[in-house]
């Protein structure tokens, strides 16, 4: 098989304020996520959201249905959203090729039967970042690039917070039933990402942090605003951040990171913001 799977379950935010960093890892934190010649997913019982990664060297990967699903196939009752973090590659659904480059996108939608991951260059493969969540209804599949997205600049150097995010499977740019994801990079000289903090109560999010570099670490913010807790994390590894929670980070330098969410509602700017003197 090509496809292995764990399962993460919801939890209530006076049970988070008590975990120590080891539990805070277990029941937040993604990791090993991009393994070689397999797809390797995290099924969350957050807005039954999951994340994964597939890395094909030599063979191509078929994304195939995890028992949690019950389906007879992975895209069944869901959409999928896939964003390209390494070489070059091809995306097969049912017949049709995708090529993928260096942060470019793919929307799938559900009914989608056949789901393949191939690369192009064993020696420099394509790292597929994945993201899932139900669909109540068949869209269109749709590639995106960087120049197809929406793009918006935001914060300040003086704030060390200046960033690009590119909105990449947003309602805007292509439809879908629940999932979001985009793209957010950051500035030389700028480490914080989503300040101000916010939570948005209609939704879950995911973060995966990617183009740290060797030797550097983002430390990853979340729990309530009164009491948050806080997870260092490395290079290509994921976080989830339930509806109750913030969800921001500093860098030891700058990076990169892709968001996804899901759940009642596709308004981007459907969050409630809290001050960073707002904090505890």
């Amino acid at each position: 098989m090509d496809t292995i799977f764990e399962e993460r379950f919801a939890t209530h935010p006076n049970d988070a304020k008590s975990y120590d960093t080891d539990r805070l890892r277990k029941e937040y934190l993604v990791g090993n996520l991009m393994k070689e010649e397999m797809i390797s997913l995290t099924y969350s019982q957050y807005d039954r959201y999951i994340v994964g990664g597939a890395v094909p060297l030599n063979k191509s990967l078929h994304l195939e249905p995890i028992d949690p699903l019950k389906a007879e196939y992975f895209c069944e009752r869901r959409e999928l959203g896939i964003i390209n973090v390494g070489g070059s590659g091809i995306v097969t659904i049912d017949e049709t090729l995708y090529e993928l480059g260096f942060k470019e996108a793919l929307y799938v939608g559900r009914g989608s039967k056949l789901v393949v991951f191939s690369s192009d260059n064993p020696a420099l493969p394509a790292r597929y970042y994945i993201n899932s969540a139900p669909a109540h209804k068949e869209y269109p599949t749709k590639k995106v690039t960087l120049k197809e997205a929406e793009v918006v600049e935001m914060g300040t150097m003086a704030e060390s917070n200046a960033r690009t995010i590119n909105k990449l499977l947003v309602n805007s740019v292509v439809q879908t039933c629940q999932l979001q994801m985009g793209m957010t990079e950051l500035k030389p000289g700028s480490v914080w990402n989503t300040m101000p903090a916010h939570t948005h109560s209609r939704r879950m999010e995911a973060y995966f942090y990617f183009e740290v570099p060797q030797g550097q670490a983002i430390c990853h913010f979340m729990g309530d605003p009164k009491e948050t807790r806080h997870i260092w994390m490395q290079n290509e590894e994921a976080v989830f951040s339930p509806s109750w929670s913030i969800h921001s980070a500093a860098g030891t330098s700058s990076y990169t990171f892709i968001w996804g969410m899901a759940g009642e509602n596709l308004n981007y700017a459907d969050m409630d913001i809290v001050k960073p003197d707002q904090l505890r």
